[in-house]
């Protein structure tokens, strides 16, 4: 059995400097267990069945030719294949596909929806690759022995080196890497919590601070598009409104996949902890300003937490009161005004977003996420919490999508104003230095 962690770059921000640390790569880990054998059959022929049903299930379409305007010439663009197949999808499809599957399944539940995400990432796979003409109008068919486990099947123990899957309800498989080579190259996960707002996501870990993640090139993007379309739409020019359309969907999706490879990369092996935020409050009618509303439903802070979770191991927390507890003493405030949060006892002053981070991250530690009890901890003393007050990392994306340009600043000190992400394709990284 193969142990897999994704090859990534270990990178140590703690000193201002960006570190490059190792490179991790595979580790095998061998298991001598009878039970791995029968679950990877078992898995394989699941799948396969599937796809199966997945294959059977798709509808074939002529595609047909778009009309598109360059030069002033209206043009056609033919693709290379006439026929388009439309995925199955939707809610009834996937309750029938999880029902067949888990007649014959004769483990755990979770087990059925690693292979149902699975089958549709390589039915979406290969038709990818048909409409492009590098594959053939095949269904796939599985050749490699192999069982992927979801995170939710797993347990890490870092202080005794195992992880403990699930198999059956109340039946394990523990692995251990004690003694391995690469014993030393495994971390002790690190935990973030983030606060979605609408110009940054506001992050907070102790070792290292406070992390703004810009997110103004997102809103510029919608705004500006806006615009162009209400301009096109204005005129009756359909063609034009839909080509905005799809280069502000283009360059939405573009920003989001880059913002989350590089916060991947410069935080590796951590857990990153989002609130689990429902829009329809936040947009809905009678609850907020139109204006207000407006720039709420700019920012996809789910598809942005989506993107980060398909690259990195995330968790949700409940979003009540995250911004209103006091993260010292955990006083709930019940007015709650300015960028500035007040605590009337204990005289605790910190900006809300920060607040809020700091308490989604304790939320999560203290086992309130979703179903258990809502349980806040806060600092245990004033000294701790001011050292860990003393950094702040400002980062934006860059154009490229290689790195995050980091900017480092003081709490005590006027913060330093972050260049523009489309400045420079290089990193910079400025440090503040007290007298």
């Amino acid at each position: 059995m193969k142990l897999y962690v994704k090859s990534k770059k270990l990178v140590d921000v703690r000193e201002g400097s960006l570190v490059i640390l190792k490179l991790i790569r595979a580790y095998y880990v061998p298991v001598r267990d009878p039970r791995v054998s029968d679950l990877i059959t078992w898995y394989v022929e699941t799948l396969q069945k599937a796809i199966d049903i997945i294959w059977d299930n798709i509808r074939w379409e002529l595609r047909k030719p778009k009309l598109i305007r360059r030069n002033g010439v209206l043009q056609t663009l033919m693709g290379l294949k006439l026929h388009n197949p439309i995925i199955p999808k939707g809610e009834k499809f996937n309750r029938m596909l999880r029902d067949i599957l888990m007649k014959d399944n004769p483990y755990a539940k979770h087990w059925v929806d690693a292979i149902i995400r699975k089958a549709y990432s390589i039915i979406k796979s290969w038709r990818k690759r048909y409409l492009k003409g590098k594959a053939r109008k095949a269904k796939p068919r599985i050749k490699r022995r192999f069982a992927k486990c979801k995170i939710t099947l797993m347990k890490v123990d870092y202080k005794e080196k195992t992880i403990r899957i699930t198999m059956k309800p109340h039946e394990y498989l523990e692995i251990t890497w004690r003694g391995a080579w690469f014993e030393k190259s495994v971390k002790v996960m690190d935990v973030i919590g983030w606060d979605s707002n609408e110009l940054e996501l506001t992050g907070y870990t102790p070792r290292t601070g406070f992390i703004h993640l810009d997110l103004r090139p997102l809103q510029s993007m919608k705004i500006v598009y806006e615009r162009k379309k209400a301009t096109a739409q204005s005129k009756g020019k359909r063609e034009l409104y839909e080509k905005y359309v799809r280069r502000e969907r283009n360059r939405v999706r573009d920003f989001m996949n880059k913002l989350s490879s590089q916060l991947i990369r410069t935080f590796p092996n951590t857990l990153h902890v989002f609130e689990d935020l429902e829009k329809e409050d936040m947009i809905g009618k009678g609850r907020v300003g139109r204006g207000r509303r407006k720039r709420n439903a700019r920012t996809p802070w789910k598809t942005i937490h989506r993107k980060i979770g398909e690259k990195a191991p995330t968790a949700r927390v409940p979003a009540r009161n995250t911004t209103r507890t006091c993260s010292r003493c955990g006083f709930k405030v019940r007015d709650l005004r300015g960028q500035e949060f007040k605590c009337p006892r204990c005289g605790f002053r910190i900006n809300r977003q920060k607040n809020a981070a700091v308490n989604i991250r304790r939320r999560y530690l203290e086992g309130g996420g979703r179903g258990r009890k809502d349980r806040m901890r806060g600092f245990p003393h004033r000294d701790e919490l001011e050292e860990t007050m003393k950094v702040e990392l400002w980062a934006g994306v860059t154009q490229s999508g290689q790195r995050l340009m980091i900017w480092w600043g003081d709490d005590r000190k006027p913060r330093l104003k972050p260049m523009k992400p489309r400045a420079s394709r290089r990193l910079h990284i400025k440090q503040y230095k007290p007298p």
